[in-house]
C-alpha cells in the first residue's frame, strides 16, 4: 500500500486549463514524489514498434466502431493512452489480455517510457503555426487520474504514472458523492477540451463503489496549410449509403496535393500550417464505405502512404462538424479483451489486492471542418470499480461516404479517425 508516506505530496490545488478556459476544478492530490522523466532512454525502434502497434489497434477498432454506419469520430491515440495507465496497474492474465488487444508490443517499463516520448515529442509540434480560428495551432494533450480518498493505492503504480505521464493521483468522494465527483471529472475534460467534450461520463456511471478513474483528453486545432477559398465555396450533393442525397456547402481548391489512385479508392493529403501534420482522405470509387473499411488495416495504410505522389487536383469536399460518443465496452471485449471487465479481473499492481475491475471505458470525440482548418477534440475515461468479491489534374469529389484521419507526420501516430457518412 502506501507505505512511503513522508514521499507522497498531499495538496489542495486547482487544475487550470490548457487551451484558455477560465473555469477551474479542485482536487488534492496525492502525487508521488518521482517527477516526470523529461529524457525517457528509447530507442528509434522502440518508438516504431509502440506507433506501430498503436495503429494496428486504430484499425481493429475503428471496424469494430463502423459496422453500423453512420458518421463516426474518434481518437485511438486517446483510447490507447488512457488503457497503458490502466495497463500499469494489470497483472496475470488481465495484463496479458489488454496486451493483445492494444496490440502493445513492449514491456511494462519500456511501452510506458514510449508513450512518454511520443507525447512530448506531439506537445513539440506546430511552433509557429496557425490555428483554425486564427490564434496559434493547438495540439494539447492531457492526462489525469483520479481516485478514491482514503483508498489505498501502490506506491509503485503512482510512480509510473507520475514518471510517464505526468499524472497525480486526484482524490475525490467517490463513495460519498458520486455525483459531485463525475462532475468534477467531466468539468476538467471540458477544460482540457476548448469545452468541445461535456458530460463524457453520463450520469449513473460513477457511483458509489467506484474507486478509480483514468482520463486522456486531447485537443486539435490547426489551420490548412493552404486554406480553402470561401468564395469558392458552394452548394453541392452528397450521396449516402442508401442511395439517397443531401445538399451539402462543398469546398474547392486546385493545386497540388500528394495524391495517390488505387483499384477501389483515390487518397489525398491535405497539410496544416507548419507541414507536421495532416489529413489524409480516403475515398472509395463506389458508395461501399463499410467494404471499404473491412479492407483497411495498417499495413494498407502505409502502402497508400507510401505511394503518395505529387499531383495536380481539382478537390471538392463538404464541409462538416459532428460529434461521436460511445461505450467501449462491447467492442473491447470482442476484440479479446474480456478479463478486465469481469470479476475475475487482477488489477493487483494497483492496490496489491484483486479488489478493482474496468467497469466501463467511455470516448467522445468532436470535429470541425471548414474553409480554415480542422478543430478535433477527445476525451477518453477508463472508470473502474470494486469487484463485488476480490500531371492531368485528378478529380477528387468527396460526395460519398469516406474514410479520414488526422496523423502526426513524423511519428506517423493516428491521433484521430473517422467515417464521413453524412456531412449534413
Amino acid at each position: 500500500m502506501i507505505t512511503r508516506a513522508k514521499n507522497i505530496l498531499l495538496a489542495f490545488v486547482a487544475i487550470f486549463a490548457l487551451v484558455g478556459c477560465t473555469q477551474s476544478v479542485s482536487a488534492e492530490v496525492a502525487m508521488s514524489d518521482k517527477p516526470r522523466d523529461t529524457s525517457p532512454d528509447i530507442d528509434t525502434g522502440q518508438m516504431e514498434m509502440l506507433v506501430e502497434g498503436n495503429n494496428q489497434f486504430a484499425f481493429e477498432l475503428y471496424r469494430q466502431l463502423s459496422q453500423d454506419g453512420g458518421n463516426l469520430f474518434l481518437s485511438p491515440y486517446s483510447i490507447s493512452a488512457a488503457l497503458a495507465m490502466t495497463w500499469a496497474g494489470a497483472e496475470g492474465e488481465t495484463e496479458n489480455e489488454i496486451a493483445r488487444t492494444l496490440r502493445y508490443q513492449l514491456a511494462q517499463e519500456a511501452l510506458h517510457a514510449a508513450f512518454n516520448q511520443l507525447d512530448m515529442e506531439l506537445a513539440s509540434r506546430g511552433e509557429g503555426a496557425e490555428g483554425k480560428d486564427g490564434e496559434g495551432f493547438k495540439l494539447n494533450i492531457a492526462n489525469a487520474i483520479w481516485g478514491q480518498k482514503d483508498f489505498e493505492f501502490l506506491d509503485a503504480f503512482l510512480d509510473t504514472l507520475a514518471v510517464n505521464y505526468g499524472a497525480g493521483l486526484r482524490l475525490l468522494d467517490f463513495a460519498g458523492n458520486p455525483e459531485e465527483s463525475r462532475i468534477t471529472i467531466n468539468d476538467w475534460v471540458s477544460q482540457q477540451t476548448g469545452d468541445r467534450i461535456k458530460d463524457l461520463i453520463k450520469q449513473g456511471l460513477i457511483s458509489s463503489v467506484t474507486r478509480l478513474v483514468l482520463t486522456n483528453a486531447i485537443y486539435f486545432n490547426a489551420a490548412w496549410e493552404y486554406p480553402f477559398d470561401e468564395d469558392e465555396t458552394t452548394q453541392g450533393v452528397f450521396y449516402l449509403a442508401d442511395d439517397s442525397d443531401v445538399n451539402v456547402e462543398m469546398m474547392h481548391h486546385s493545386r497540388l496535393f500528394s495524391y495517390a489512385e488505387g483499384e477501389n479508392y483515390q487518397a489525398v493529403e491535405l497539410k496544416y500550417d507548419g507541414g507536421e501534420l495532416s489529413m489524409v482522405i480516403l475515398l472509395p470509387k463506389e458508395n461501399n464505405l463499410i467494404e471499404f473499411v473491412n479492407g483497411l488495416d495498417s499495413a494498407a495504410l502505409e502502402e497508400i502512404l507510401g505511394s503518395l505522389k505529387s499531383a495536380n487536383v481539382n478537390l471538392a469536399m463538404p464541409k462538416f462538424e459532428y460529434e461521436s460518443q460511445f461505450s467501449l465496452k462491447a467492442a473491447l471485449e470482442a476484440m479479446g479483451m474480456s478479463e478486465a471487465f469481469s470479476e475475475m479481473a487482477d488489477f493487483s499492481g494497483m492496490t496489491g489486492s484483486k479488489d478493482l475491475f474496468i467497469k466501463d471505458v467511455v470516448h467522445k470525440a468532436f470535429v470541425s471542418v471548414d474553409e480554415a482548418g480542422t478543430e478535433a477534440a477527445a476525451a477518453t475515461a477508463v472508470i473502474m470499480d470494486l469487484t463485488s468479491m476480490p500531371a492531368q489534374p485528378m478529380d477528387v469529389t468527396v460526395d460519398h461516404g469516406c474514410t479520414y484521419l488526422i496523423q502526426d507526420n513524423l511519428t506517423g501516430t493516428i491521433l484521430f479517425m473517422g467515417t464521413l457518412a453524412n456531412p449534413a
